[in-house]
């Protein structure tokens, strides 16, 4: 009770995190880890929130990955030391990165491309010098340099040989293992990964190249994988939040979905068999991720102010501002339970771009008041 009263103060849409599920996510990927003798590089792209990191580093994880540097500028200035800037480098970001490292931030960059890295020692500063893993293509789904190209050892032996770069490892996302049919399948796609980046790692052995890290990426791929030998780190950043995308495939349960969208009914039209909340595409992003899964959510489905599931609820549209709750199956909506001004819980299809519209959290525990906690974004 004393949550809801708190919760009902908060002006909408506003993005709720409920910090006993966060705690609880944390915790139990982090002892999946240690049963697997494997440290966790924390995806922060997701929280992108201090306390929330803070939480991550204490539990079994050897650094944190960020997507922009305004990221890795917002934790370092914090105190977060170890960052990887897992988005291929180039030339015109030189001076920026530069000065995160000379005060302090110690960063690791990734490339898959000569021609990249080339820029990058021809332009770098006198006075820095720039640690780089090259990534790896395995699945084609994203980037990444073949390993058996000319290009990957040439990378790395440019990289090892230049007095301002050091060779530090590879990496590879296995970005594909979300669009697998089964468990087996993904555990198919992640022994892919683990012996292309073996292989990797021999012919970095052959021509006398330090390789300390190797790097894997992909929730799916860490949670339904059987084998990890080889790999130092993985890299995993869902899972603090999780969400229905998630919930879809296996990787947990809707219960287990720690932010939500609060939002508030502003109109009722019995007619058309649908509610209207303040919450459109703006506050709770177009990602239609689970479009088509027998689990299809639509723009999201609905909580009660408590962050229970109301059973065939979802947001079937959105305009700008505005979203139409309406139920699932098509059967009428019980107009009774609902008065205008009454908030609402969604959850997200995909947490990422949902939480990236907001510059806060509201963080609610069980009896406590709410708390404050900032973001950083854009780029």
């Amino acid at each position: 009770m004393q949550q809801k009263k708190h919760i009902l103060k908060i002006f909408t849409p506003a993005l709720l995190l409920d910090e006993n599920i966060l705690d609880a996510n944390i915790a139990r990927m982090a002892n999946y880890a240690k049963s697997k003798n494997m440290l966790l590089r924390p995806h922060a792209k997701t929280p992108k929130s201090l306390p929330i990191i803070k939480k991550l580093l204490e539990h079994n994880a050897c650094g944190i990955t960020v997507s922009t540097l305004k990221e890795a500028e917002y934790f370092a200035e914090n105190g977060i030391r170890n960052i990887f800037y897992a988005v291929n480098m180039e030339a015109g970001k030189l001076d920026r990165a530069a000065r995160i490292i000379k005060n302090g931030g110690d960063l690791l960059f990734v490339t898959d491309s000569l021609e990249a890295i080339q820029q990058i020692g021809t332009r770098i500063q006198a006075d820095v010098t720039m640690r780089f893993l090259v990534e790896i293509d395995v699945d084609g789904y994203r980037t990444g340099v073949k390993h058996t190209s000319p290009d990957f050892l040439e990378c790395a032996e440019y990289i090892h040989q230049h007095p301002n770069l050091s060779f530090a490892g590879i990496m590879s996302y296995a970005g594909a293992s979300y669009h697998q049919k089964s468990f087996d399948d993904i555990d198919v796609l992640t022994q892919k990964h683990r012996l292309a980046l073996h292989h990797a790692k021999q012919m970095l052995n052959e021509r006398e190249i330090p390789c300390e890290t190797v790097s894997l990426g992909s929730t799916p791929a860490f949670l339904h994988g059987t084998n990890f030998d080889g790999v130092t780190e993985m890299r995993c950043g869902i899972y603090s939040f999780w969400d229905l995308f998630q919930a879809g495939i296996g990787s947990c349960t809707k219960n287990d979905i720690a932010v939500s969208v609060l939002t508030s009914i502003i109109g009722k039209q019995p007619d058309y068999n649908r509610l209207i909340i303040d919450a459109g595409a703006f506050a709770l992003s177009k990602d239609r991720s689970t479009q088509h899964y027998d689990f299809d959510a639509g723009y999201g489905l609905v909580c009660d102010i408590n962050g229970k599931i109301t059973d065939n609820l979802y947001v079937e549209t959105v305009s700008q501002e505005l979203g139409i709750v309406t139920t699932q199956n098509k059967q009428p909506i019980d107009f009774s339970k609902y008065s205008i001004g009454d908030k609402l819980r969604i959850l997200p299809n995909h947490a990422d771009p949902t939480v990236a519209a907001y510059n806060e959290y509201h963080v609610v525990t069980e009896d406590h008041g709410i708390k404050i906690w900032d973001r950083v974004n854009r780029w």
